[in-house]
């Protein structure tokens, strides 16, 4: 693959999650969440988008969502458990998805709010159609996730150098 090919990113928030008497990071998902994450993974699969990567927090809703919605996509990238990923700014992120190797072309990045939410705001430099009225619209709901495009090698992502191509919620 070449860097001169269009490179994707989608930010995936984890779905609902449960609030069970245990850490924030043990916490699991909500029977809606575990719904929400197999219609994900079905909507990212009609997207058309081969993901080459996936990029998971260590948490444990985070690592739910992604089993359910894997289990809808064509083939199973291969999947990267990051510790740096929970709780993570937007520039840590950034600082994730700089060390991707550059044969990846595509990764699907599935994390926590308020992070993911700043990661598609800044990084969107311009957006397609209605896509940023409608992300706006719904702000960053649970199972939520917005596809990202930029050219260039991953070390040169930055804020607003990508165009936001497509958002989806569960109550679109």
């Amino acid at each position: 693959m070449s860097v001169a090919e269009p490179r994707r990113i989608v930010l995936f928030r984890h779905a609902k999650a449960d609030w069970p008497q245990v850490s924030d990071h043990e916490r699991p998902l909500a029977d809606r969440g575990r719904t929400d994450a197999a219609v994900a993974g079905r909507k990212l699969a009609d997207t058309g988008i081969p993901v080459d990567l996936a990029l998971c927090s260590t948490a444990t809703r985070t690592r739910e969502t992604w089993k359910l919605a894997v289990h809808e996509l064509p083939h199973r990238p291969k999947t990267v458990y990051e510790e740096r990923l929970y709780e993570a700014s937007p520039g840590e992120i950034i600082a994730v998805l700089n060390e991707t190797p550059d044969d990846v072309q595509n990764v699907v990045l599935i994390g926590h709010n308020p992070g993911v939410q700043g990661l598609a705001d800044i990084l969107a430099g311009s957006a397609e159609g209605d896509t940023r009225t409608r992300m706006a619209a719904r702000d960053f709901p649970t199972a939520a996730f917005a596809v990202l495009s930029f050219d260039g090698p991953w070390k040169s992502l930055e804020p607003g150098v990508a165009t936001l191509i497509d958002y989806w919620a569960p109550t679109e």
